[in-house]
């Protein structure tokens, strides 16, 4: 998907305050001896900053709960992963952003203005913290830059700091952010605040605690054995970020009262909640600033849709497992689909779906020619109406941090020190549950019978251990639910978790029965045929089913039996997860070549011998 620019200065900043600036610095004289002068120089530098860091492409990464046809290399994995000799994974833009925050630092004491100089070294600060952050989790030990470097500086030819350096700096910097940002919420959360600063510090420290607790005794743990802090050291500072930002009281769940629509409502929004939404990308119609994801789950060829083991861990309505059902693998769609958690029926299309808004009220269940796997998404996509079907149409606004995820990331932390408690459930996980009116979680209840589907190889998690692993499964569950295709947060949530094996597991999607004719909107006449053989005389959708090793076949079945088996759409792709080189990404085989001191992750070989 497309990324688009975010014009934050034309809609933030007014035209007299735009013409004051213009008026003091001609174009002569410009230059940083002229400029950094005043609050509006330092808004409009740093206003790039909102620009090119923020992730603007809803659904734009994959994982074992969300594929499409062009399914992502890091799942593939194998030799199909972008290697040392392709250099896309280093970014060379974020590191040219790190020198545009660090030249904004380097010379904000030109203005006058102290406390615009407070307010934006904390900003700057803000985002050096979450560029770093995002580096620490692709390549673990990097470079810490903290100065405006020069072609020149032999500062560019230096070694990787250790992450345990680096994340001293980043708790350095994010503590100094949340410090001084303002605590001022923005109209359409557009804007960086003191509460975003504690949703970000919340988020990596969980990062770092979690992927230490993991990796500990793999290859990856050698980088942290002598370290100064431990992983109970990064969960107690993620708890307590959150805990700060839950008790400001700033923030809540966002709900109307109706748990049929509220989760949906609150991502088809054309304006953020900012009662739950902390910071968002704001689009504008007016200004062309928009994205596509109304029309990427409408009507894209390359089908993106849930896996079925997504589908399959959603509870039912009543709060007992799907999976607990008997024969819950072999249910027709209506009837695997009803009953459930109300958040199922509002990321994806199931029997009865109306598109919102629209005045024919016509009953719309999955496009087959649209998801690959037969569970289309409806997360992010406009009301109708607004016309956002149509390609690149979208205006919706896009939430970067969200109150849901703070509480997530202070119960996990809570969980994995071991010291989460019923009341802790209560103020987190179960808030989160009281807007789709879902039964809560039950501490005791929850580690007295983990969930064998959520431990499984073939649908789980392997790695979760002791007395507390069923309400971490609990809380895996609630966090790929509440945050389903949000960001890259489920990719690396698998990678800190050490699941690579995730993306070992089938990639399958929706049961077919056998073939026949079927309903799957829900208005009570069928929609679609699936037929093997010679095609029917039909006025229906026709589809000629089979299994992987059939020709002719317009959906591929897993299985043997003749017409039945789940959706495999990605049959003849492999994917392999690397347990011994894929939690890092690669360092650039360029950028080792003129840095000889750069060295190179475990398990990738990029073939140079220094």
């Amino acid at each position: 998907m497309k990324k688009y620019i975010i014009l934050i200065a034309a809609a933030t900043l007014s035209l007299t305050a735009c013409e004051g600036v213009l008026n003091k610095i001609p174009q002569s004289e410009f230059g940083q001896d002229a400029y950094f002068r005043t609050a509006e120089d330092l808004q409009l530098f740093s206003n790039t900053f909102y620009n090119n860091l923020l992730d603007k492409t809803p659904y734009s990464s994959q994982s074992d709960v969300f594929i499409n046809s062009n399914l992502d290399n890091r799942i593939r994995g194998g030799s199909n992963r972008n290697g040392p000799e392709s250099g896309v994974s280093w970014n060379t833009s974020a590191w040219n952003d790190i020198r545009k925050i660090n030249t904004l630092l380097g010379n904000i004491y030109r203005c006058e203005d102290e406390d615009a100089r407070i307010q934006y070294t904390a900003l700057a600060r803000f985002f050096r913290a979450y560029v770093y952050a995002d580096k620490v989790r692709r390549f673990g030990d990097i470079p810490w830059v903290d100065v405006e470097l020069g072609s020149a500086d032999e500062k560019l030819y230096a070694a990787r700091d250790s992450r345990e350096f680096v994340m001293g700096k980043m708790i350095e910097d994010i503590d100094y952010a949340i410090e001084n940002l303002p605590e001022t919420k923005y109209a359409y959360s557009a804007r960086v605040n003191k509460y975003a600063a504690l949703a970000l510090k919340a988020q990596f420290c969980l990062f770092e605690g979690t992927f230490r607790k993991y990796h500990a005794n793999d290859v990856y743990g050698e980088s942290f054995k002598d370290a100064e802090h431990d992983y109970t050291y990064y969960l107690e500072l993620a708890a307590e970020a959150a805990s700060q930002l839950m008790e400001s009281g700033r923030y809540r769940i966002w709900s109307t009262g109706a748990p049929q629509e509220d989760y949906w409502n609150l991502f088809s929004s054309t304006d953020a909640k900012t009662d739950e939404i902390i910071l968002a990308i704001h689009m504008d119609q007016a200004l062309g600033v928009k994205h596509d994801a109304t029309a990427y789950v409408m009507s894209n060829n390359t089908g993106p849709g849930m896996t079925k083991k997504m589908v399959d861990s959603y509870l039912m309505a009543d709060g007992t497992r799907f999976t607990d059902k008997p024969g819950w693998e072999l249910l027709e769609f209506a009837d695997e689909v009803a009953g459930r958690d109300p958040r199922l029926a509002q990321t994806i299309r199931t029997p009865g779906y109306v598109w919102k808004d629209d005045k024919s009220g016509k009953k719309r269940g999955p496009e087959f020619g649209n998801t690959i796997t037969g569970y289309q998404p409806i997360k992010f996509a406009m009301p109708s109406g607004y016309n956002a079907e149509f390609s690149e149409s979208s205006y919706n606004d896009i939430p970067v941090f969200r109150y849901a995820e703070v509480l997530l990331n202070y119960a996990e932390a809570k969980a994995e020190l071991g010291t989460l408690t019923q009341a802790d459930l209560d103020k987190s996980i179960n808030l989160i549950r009281d807007r789709v009116a879902m039964p809560h979680l039950q501490l005791e209840a929850a580690n007295a019978s983990p969930d064998p589907y959520l431990s499984s190889e073939t649908y789980g998690y392997v790695n979760v251990t002791g007395p507390n692993k069923g309400v971490i499964l609990e809380i895996r569950r609630e966090r790929a639910v509440e945050l389903f295709m949000e960001g890259e947060g489920r990719y690396f949530d698998l990678m800190r978790w050490k699941e690579g094996n995730c993306f070992n597991q089938p990639l399958l999607g929706m049961y077919i029965p056998g073939p026949g004719e079927y309903d799957f909107d829900g208005d009570g006449t069928k929609n679609y045929y699936f037929y093997v053989g010679n095609k029917p005389s039909t006025s229906l959708k026709a589809y000629k089913v089979g299994p992987a090793d059939a020709s002719d076949i317009d959906i591929y079945l897993s299985g043997s039996e003749e017409g039945k088996g789940c959706i495999d759409a990605l049959h003849t792709i492999p994917h392999q997860f690397n347990e011994e080189r894929d939690y890092l990404y690669p360092v650039p085989t360029k950028e080792r070549s003129l840095n000889h001191n750069l060295t190179q992750n475990p398990g990738w070989d990029d073939g140079l011998d220094f």
